[in-house]
């Protein structure tokens, strides 16, 4: 019998990928709801809108981060992961269904379409992050992070891919992507009913509150940590952001060409860096390769400042490589030091996505005043500085540790 039982733990504290590929599958989901950068431009031409109420798009599905993180983190931990990230998926099936079915003749249906696949992307950053960890082997949930950040940045991709060969290719409208969404989440929905969770998995007790998300920020780790995500995610939108008007600005590049030379270069350094980082990880410990990526994103934007065309767009790449892995690193990193947390944590991490609202209107405001684009680039790099010392912290507190 105690052969029996010590089998059945380590077969918990082992999950197969069969667990994980649900997970992963979501994670593509999830990148869907960045689609909402694509469309301001697409519904601007399509209901002929200010620039204003387009940019409303953008607002509509970004503002969920900042209202729904948290109550779902506090939900979560009375019905569990897998119920809130079936939640999710079912949120962004009905947005995408409202114009797949019935199609959309006014823009308020429209943002009630983007609203509802914001809402259903936060959740599913709610409980996909932790989650993974409970479908991981041991030691390696930073690894899968990486690797499903990689995934969510094929969904994210999508965005501007589909509605492009749709049009090219096959003369289709860019309405298309609808259906193709609400075919891959009805897919994404039925593998999750199937998801089999370690009974040993999970976190907490099941009594989060607002009250104890609010004290766990007291703790000046969690407090560094979520500031982390906080600045991280509003540089990652200051770069991409700021790359079209620097080009621009400094060399003077044409429009039609500045999003490959730049944001494009940008994103697919993204992509190949979260994949590379998924393969690095299984030789590199997390701490130590937080703080390899947080050095090679500050030598990348430093690069922005050299005066030389070439040496920029090399930067841009570089700088996409360097901010890869951070988002998944720092997310790991603190749930591993807390598991027992993990719910609340979440909630707080993914609200901290808000900084994407605040760092790069900083930026703009520093360009303004100091009539320089190029100075700009500041604040994304004094938000870098900052998460190279949060690496730094925590290659020393894992010292302390083992030490004890």
């Amino acid at each position: 019998m105690s052969t029996a039982v010590h089998a059945s733990q380590r077969r918990v504290a082992k999950p197969s990928l069969y667990y994980a590929a649900p997970v992963f599958l979501a994670f593509l989901a999830m990148g869907f709801g960045d689609a909402a950068g694509p469309f301001v431009s697409l519904a601007k031409q399509q209901f002929v809108l200010s620039n204003f109420a387009a940019q409303m798009i953008a607002f509509t599905g970004f503002v969920m981060f900042g209202l729904l993180s948290v109550p779902m983190g506090v939900f979560q931990d009375r019905r569990g992961k897998k119920f809130v990230l079936m939640l999710g998926l079912s949120i962004m099936l009905a947005g995408v269904l409202i114009p797949t079915a019935f199609g959309f003749s006014t823009f308020p249906l429209f943002l009630l379409t983007v609203l509802l696949l914001g809402a259903g992307a936060t959740t599913l950053q709610v409980a996909g992050n932790p989650l993974m960890r409970d479908v991981s082997d041991e030691g390696k949930y930073s690894r899968n992070l990486s690797l499903a950040q990689f995934v969510k940045a094929i969904g994210s991709l999508s965005g501007p891919v589909i509605p492009v060969v749709a049009a090219r290719a096959f003369g289709l409208s860019w309405r298309v992507i609808f259906p193709v969404y609400s075919t891959a989440i009805l897919l994404t929905l039925i593998a999750a009913a199937s998801l089999r969770v370690p009974k040993a998995a999970g976190a907490g007790p099941g009594t989060a509150t607002f009250r104890s998300c609010l004290a766990l920020l007291k703790n000046g780790y969690v407090a560094m940590m979520v500031l982390g995500i906080f600045v991280y995610v509003g540089a990652e939108v200051c770069i991409s952001s700021g790359i079209p008007v620097l080009l621009k600005d400094r060399f003077d590049v044409d429009i039609a060409h500045t999003g490959l030379l730049g944001t494009g270069l940008f994103f697919a350094a993204l992509t190949v860096g979260r994949f590379s980082g998924g393969v690095v990880l299984n030789w590199i410990k997390p701490r130590a390769f937080f703080i390899i990526t947080s050095v090679l994103s500050v030598l990348g934007l430093m690069g922005l400042f050299v005066p030389v065309e070439s040496a920029v767009v090399i930067s841009f790449v570089v700088v996409g490589l360097g901010f890869a892995n951070i988002f998944p690193l720092v997310f790991s990193i603190t749930i591993d030091r807390m598991p027992e947390h993990s719910n609340v944590l979440s909630g707080l991490m993914v609200t901290a996505i808000v900084g994407a609202a605040f760092l790069p209107p900083a930026m703009g405001l520093l360009a303004d005043n100091l009539h320089s684009v190029r100075l700009g680039f500041l604040v994304p790099l004094a938000a870098i500085l900052y998460i190279t010392w949060v690496a730094i912290a925590n290659l020393g507190t894992a010292s302390e540790a083992a030490k004890h």
